[in-house]
């Protein structure tokens, strides 16, 4: 669950704006697991609304999803209720560093845009973060792949527009992401073997929605961006105030042109990838 972000609230307006980035890529990384891609059993780690499995359920053989909110496992649920029926993926509430599996259970883990919402102490070397890898090799069979789709500093400070109006939020987001670098150190330290990263740069995580300039005055676009969870309300009136503003002067689409100029180089998400030794 969310260390600082209701998803029981934002559950029913997630999938609006919201897109499984980097799909063809996690894909690419499964194929490299010991079986063959449609027979995999894979984990979904922090599911939310299901967008990832729903996306992985053309390709793996059967996906088991877990998350510990739940607005966003009844979602989920609901939207792939007939695979569920089909026996091709299950849900569970669940702690992903406590997870309710065997070991050397699975032939792959997935973690989409989750692990920012770890309550972690940088300080002290992210120890949850620790906890969760460790977890995952411990139901990883041997040579089973791990997918982990986050995002780098340079695309949390240059990849999404909106976060000039919010610089305060957008700075206390950063802080909760492990640099790409120590992260994979994390991973060499909980057992898995680091195969390298690629960045979907031509995907945006909110989909067209993204690129509408007017988006963050409506609450159902917010919610697809957990920034916003960051934002005091004082922070939020002014920023909403500034982009009427801008609009009202005929300046906003080049406002939001100015600041998404990099987006399409660098990319909005990260897939790492690793197998367990």
């Amino acid at each position: 669950m969310s260390s600082y972000e209701n998803y029981t609230q934002k559950s029913r307006n997630y999938d609006k704006t919201r897109e499984p980035v980097g799909t063809e890529i996690s894909v690419g990384c499964f194929a490299h697991a010991p079986v063959p891609l449609d027979q995999m059993v894979v984990l979904d780690a922090g599911c939310g609304t299901g967008n990832y499995s729903q996306a992985m359920l053309g390709y793996v053989g059967r996906i088991e999803a877990v998350d510990m909110n739940p607005g966003m496992l009844e979602v989920a649920a609901q939207k792939l209720a007939g695979a569920r029926d089909e026996g091709r993926i299950s849900f569970q509430s669940a702690q992903i560093d406590e997870l309710p599996f065997e070991d050397e259970h699975f032939d792959g883990v997935m973690i989409n845009q989750v692990l920012h919402h770890l309550p972690d102490d940088a300080p002290k070397g992210f120890p949850v973060h620790r906890r969760v890898f460790a977890e995952f090799a411990r139901v990883l069979k041997p040579g089973g792949v791990l997918v982990v789709n986050t995002c780098s500093q340079e695309q949390l400070r240059h990849g999404y527009w909106h976060y000039s109006l919010i610089p305060e939020a957008a700075d206390a987001l950063r802080a909760r992401y492990v640099p790409l670098d120590e992260l994979a150190e994390i991973l060499i330290d909980s057992g898995f073997a680091y195969r390298g990263r690629f960045a979907p740069v031509d995907a945006a995580i909110q989909g067209e929605s993204y690129f509408d300039p007017r988006g963050p005055l409506t609450k159902e676009w917010r919610d697809g961006d957990s920034v916003w969870s960051l934002v005091a309300e004082d922070r939020l009136n002014r920023a909403l105030s500034r982009i009427q503003n801008l609009d009202e002067r005929g300046e906003l689409e080049a406002y939001m042109a100015r600041n998404d100029a990099l987006r399409p180089q660098i990319g909005q998400a990260t897939i790492l990838f690793a197998s367990r030794e």
